[in-house]
């Protein structure tokens, strides 16, 4: 008689894989060499017979329902312990955890070195696969930083995202866009450093209205010499460096230096710039004395939802807040949300020298040493209890609860004009998700298609799509062919990835990829024309649509509402859910105008080098700078073409023939 699946399992295990790389972390993924035949098993039963066969060392650990997707993500010191833990049912309170181990039918495992590898491989994995059990991070945006060129010979200052490619010192992170431009411009104020472009500033002739207004010296006419222009930008650089004690009493000494020259005048430019200092410095709200950079997040729960607001302070200034909503189940204490959020935040953003919580973390010395060892350098994380430190905790403690309040009034308002929506189309229940469509177009160019998302939390931006228009049978300004092509595109798509529409759309708080009711820009044509689209992709009866008429002389309020069985009508002139319908439009109308826009400007800045095979950016910068512009290059000769750099003989004559067929 042949031996049971489960011993053949063990006997026949394939060779584990080798330790793989991911990030500053070294594991090796077990899930193979410890899968048992598990077939039948679910929950408690499958847990337990998963966790004989672990190892006793730190890991992380991955729980999966039946449609293989992941419910929890958590890490462990010993994996064997903890996962035979939720087995027994040891340590694990609350209706969340129950509900997380009866759904689980399946489980992955990755085996670390240690507990701080384990920790930052979870964070990592948590951002990654955003479980439905755990805490998760909703903003997920990067952080704006100021950049101070060093590339150029009159170093501008600019706004940056992304990848630090160009040369130059960064400055950051602040909170906010909003935050860096009020830090421009005081900065243009104080020392009038150029924020224009290299182009812009190469094409001068004159000054602009910048130097006019005395923000900025004027180096591209040579309004500034070289080396007064280089003092100002190393002022700059000392201000953001948080030197600005010493600029001011360097300010401050130069100030009585001219007076007691006569130079009245230079007197009052150090006096103006002293004022502008100390303007800053003085709407920056907390500023530390204790300490020069810092992080620090304060955790506020009300009514089921959490808040965690973040400060964030560099060279002893105050650079910006922000505030955050995780998604946590009610069950978890304000602590471990705390914990979750702080161990995921870093996972791709700069590691400050210290971290300031407003709570006590089970694992602060654990989550210390990952960030330093992530850092390649000593982090501190303190729960302070008297000072200064414990001041500016208590602040952005109370920032947290006011952002919270104003969330939950934002929130309740939303919920009735849901409900609003649910009564007016005579929906099943209070839409979840809120497609609305919308194209735009000028006599057929450029055509686009948009789609905006909303929901019981607001505009969900991250849902936003546009649709280039790209079907070549399309007759331009077809607003019918274009609603064709984009609704076939999107709920084809929608089909192939999530499949027919449940009728259970799983997790409450999470936004459903499946539309409760979609918002059409027309009338009866287009509510038809996309009814028969979505009859040729069986879905009609899954979607409610509604088409939304300008209504009488195209004026807000006589709006005329399209349904299908269902005589069009209006709704009273000073009805909120009439204005909630209005926002929604209007905001697939910017969204559309503006993506339009965008699409056009770069159709506009397009040259006919462009179209030349072997012309790319740098070579094409190479002759627009020889010739001054595209049309001089037509008219160039083959032996003129060859003395610009990068320009071979054989471009030369491609660029001369492209021009003359042409």
């Amino acid at each position: 008689m042949s031996d049971s699946p489960e011993k053949q399992a063990v006997e026949d295990k394939p060779e584990r894989a080798k330790p793989r790389d991911s990030g500053d972390v070294m594991w090796e993924d077990i899930t193979e060499a410890h899968k048992p035949d598990s077939a039948g098993k679910i929950g408690a039963e499958l847990i337990a017979d998963l966790a004989r066969r672990l190892p006793s060392k730190p890991g992380v650990y991955r729980m999966m329902n039946r449609a293989g997707d992941v419910l929890y993500v958590g890490k462990a010191k010993n994996l064997k312990n903890r996962v035979q833990n939720y087995a027994r049912g040891v340590g694990h309170g609350g209706n969340r955890t129950a509900r997380m181990i009866v759904e689980t039918a399946h489980m992955e495992f990755v085996v670390t070195h240690t507990e701080m590898e384990a920790l930052l491989l979870e964070a990592n994995l948590i951002k990654r696969l955003r479980p439905r059990f755990n805490v998760l991070m909703r903003d997920d945006k990067s952080f704006p930083y100021i950049l101070l060129t060093t590339d150029h010979e009159a170093p501008g200052l600019f706004k940056h995202r992304g990848a630090r490619s160009r040369k130059g010192a960064y400055f950051g992170p602040f909170a906010s866009a909003g935050a860096v431009n009020t830090t421009i411009n005081a900065l243009q104020r104080i020392f009038q450093v150029r924020t224009c472009t290299d182009s812009f500033f190469a094409n001068r002739t004159r000054p602009c209205l910048l130097h006019q207004i005395k923000r900025c010296a004027g180096p591209c006419t040579g309004e500034v010499s070289p080396q007064a222009y280089g003092d100002l930008v190393k002022q700059a650089r000392d201000f953001l460096s948080g030197k600005s004690s010493e600029l001011k009493a360097h300010y401050s000494q130069r100030m009585q230096e001219a007076s007691q020259d006569l130079d009245f005048e230079t007197a009052a430019l150090y006096r103006d710039r002293l004022s502008a200092l100390s303007h800053v410095q003085s709407h920056q709200g907390i500023n530390p004395q204790t300490f020069l950079e810092a992080d620090v997040f304060a955790v506020h729960s009300e009514g089921g939802q959490f808040c965690i607001q973040v400060f964030f302070f560099r060279t002893g200034q105050n650079w910006g807040n922000r505030a955050y909503f995780p998604r946590a189940d009610k069950s978890f204490d304000e602590a471990e949300v705390l914990e979750a959020f702080v161990s995921q935040f870093y996972d791709d953003k700069p590691i400050p020298k210290l971290v300031l919580l407003s709570h006590a973390i089970a694992q602060a010395v654990l989550l210390g040493e990952a960030l330093s060892a992530k850092a390649g350098r000593k982090v501190e994380i303190n729960r302070p209890q008297r000072g200064e430190k414990r001041d500016i905790v208590a602040e952005v403690s109370r920032n947290a609860r006011e952002a919270l309040g104003r969330r939950l009034a934002e929130s309740a308002t939303q919920t009735k004009l849901l409900r609003g929506v649910q009564e007016v189309f005579d929906l099943d229940a209070p839409p979840r998700r809120i497609e609305v469509y919308d194209n735009s177009h000028i006599m057929g160019s450029d055509a686009v298609g948009a789609m905006i998302v909303a929901g019981p939390e607001g505009f969900a931006k991250n849902q936003y799509r546009k649709f280039n228009i790209k079907s070549s049978d399309i007759t331009p300004g077809d607003d019918f062919g274009m609603m064709k092509e984009v609704f076939t595109r999107r709920f084809s798509r929608l089909k192939k990835e999530h499949g027919s529409r449940p009728e259970d759309i799983g997790d409450h708080d999470a936004m459903p990829p499946w539309p409760d009711l979609v918002l059409i820009d027309g009338g009866a044509g287009q509510l038809s024309a996309v009814r028969q689209i979505m009859a040729e992709l069986n879905i009609e009866d899954e979607v409610t649509l509604v088409g939304v008429a300008k209504g009488v002389e195209r004026d807000a309020g006589r709006e005329r509402f399209h349904m299908v069985g269902r005589k069009d009508f209006s709704l009273p002139a000073r009805d909120p859910t009439l204005y909630f319908l209005q926002r929604l439009r209007d905001e697939a109308h910017r969204f559309a105008i503006g993506t339009h826009r965008s699409k056009r400007k770069k159709s506009m800045a397009k040259s006919p080098l462009d179209e030349i095979p072997g012309i790319g950016p740098t070579r094409k910068r190479a002759i627009l700078h020889h010739f001054g512009s595209a049309k001089a290059t037509s008219r160039a000769a083959v032996e003129d073409l060859k003395k610009v750099e990068g320009v071979s003989d054989a471009m030369a004559q491609t660029i001369y023939d492209h021009f003359q067929k042409s």
